[in-house]
């Protein structure tokens, strides 16, 4: 699962929190929120990780 989603999917995170709004709004209280409009590093390092063992498991079977 992600861990950079958006505040208003939070929703599909946390399905059962009744107090998910309670929670994002004690969390951004004093907090800057910050949207990065980027890329992400982690999605990026796990989909070369996965390409790199489905290679290693066809390296394998020949």
């Amino acid at each position: 699962m992600r861990s950079d989603r958006s505040f208003s999917d939070w929703g599909q995170v946390f399905p059962h929190a009744a107090c998910v709004v309670t929670l994002v709004d004690r969390l951004v209280h004093r907090a800057e929120v910050i949207e990065i409009e980027a890329d992400s590093y982690r999605l990026k390092e796990a989909k070369e990780l996965s390409a790199s063992r489905i290679k290693q498991r066809r390296a394998r079977k020949h």
